[in-house]
């Protein structure tokens, strides 16, 4: 591809990102906390797989840990530790908070919290203004 179609392609992805951020909040809101926790989740990760396409490359996968640290410009992303310590948190959010059998003998709906909500979406936030950051 292109430069031009590598950045649109990115920019189709952090589009997509910011609506799974709206869709996460305004679960949030209505008290549907198990189901913010996995749309904050899957913002940070097409924000991530943004920055990849950004760059050129086809991402996969679904770890935003593994993105990052297969991130295929070393150097490019600033501060990678922090990126995969907020990566590993918010990978923790992908399955369980969708599957019944993700926890014992419990639901994701009775499983997860306001504060949990609160959390995955701040991670989502960094990931998401970071993208911006390097798509601007």
């Amino acid at each position: 591809m292109s430069q031009t179609e590598d950045r649109h392609e990115a920019e189709r992805w952090l589009k997509t990102a910011e609506e799974d951020l709206q869709a996460a909040t305004a679960l949030q809101q209505a008290g549907m906390y198990a189901h913010a926790c996995f749309l904050s989740q899957q913002c940070g990760e097409k924000a991530v797989k943004a920055i990849w396409h950004l760059i050129g490359e086809e991402p996969w996968g679904h770890s935003i840990q593994r993105l990052v640290m297969q991130f295929p410009k070393p150097g490019f992303l600033t501060e990678r530790e922090n990126w995969l310590q907020r990566a590993a948190s918010l990978d923790k959010f992908y399955i369980p908070t969708r599957y019944p059998n993700g926890l014992p003998d419990l639901t994701p709906g009775q499983s997860y919290f306001i504060k949990d909500a609160e959390q995955a979406i701040e991670l989502a936030v960094f990931f998401l203004e970071a993208a911006r950051e390097y798509l601007s």
